[in-house]
């Protein structure tokens, strides 16, 4: 397989993974951890939009380019968190270390945030069940894909169930707009 394939095996295996891991912690996060009633509250709802607001719904479908921005970010590491034996759980580590616990700014859960932010104790820690989800799923997914990334189930199955994310976001975001009556 050449070099080219590679790649686009490499971008469209963490798209798919980040996608597909991302839809099922946020599917978590509202109907486990009752996201919609934490973000209609005093505290949240000053800078989080409803669960039921247009964009969010199409956020699931935007996740597609935040895959591939994953991928662009994590490619100079390829090699070490994919072909390792030990790669992928470094790659979750610092999935949770940089893109969690030490964002680039006072984000909820984050190092700076429990510091800057004036957010009560509880909502630093309520995503942290989801961003456990988000990571283990992802790291599963990707491991799969590389054991058996060559079998075509697992490259059908992902272009399915992305289709079904997608469609379901477009039309939730056409139906809430007033874009698609139902």
């Amino acid at each position: 397989m050449n070099n080219k394939s590679n790649i686009a095996k490499y971008f469209w295996q963490v798209t798919y993974a980040h996608t597909i891991a991302w839809f099922i912690a946020g599917v978590f996060a509202v109907f486990v951890m009752n996201y919609e009633y934490h973000y209609q509250g005093a505290v949240l709802s000053i800078f989080m939009r409803p669960t039921n607001d247009p964009i969010v719904y199409l956020g699931m479908f935007l996740q597609i380019f935040r895959g591939l921005l994953v991928a662009l970010f994590i490619l100079p590491l390829r090699k070490e968190f994919f072909e390792e034996k030990y790669g992928l759980i470094k790659l979750g580590v610092i999935t949770v270390g940089l893109f969690y616990v030490c964002t680039f700014g006072p984000g909820l859960g984050s190092f700076d945030g429990f510091i800057f932010t004036s957010l009560p104790v509880f909502y630093h820690l309520l995503g942290i069940p989801e961003m456990l989800l988000y990571t283990v799923t992802f790291i599963g997914i990707l491991h799969i894909s590389r054991k058996y990334g060559h079998k075509k189930i697992v490259n059908i199955t992902a272009v399915i169930v992305i289709l079904l994310i997608s469609i379901n976001s477009i039309f939730m975001f056409m139906s809430t707009t007033g874009m698609l009556p139902i």
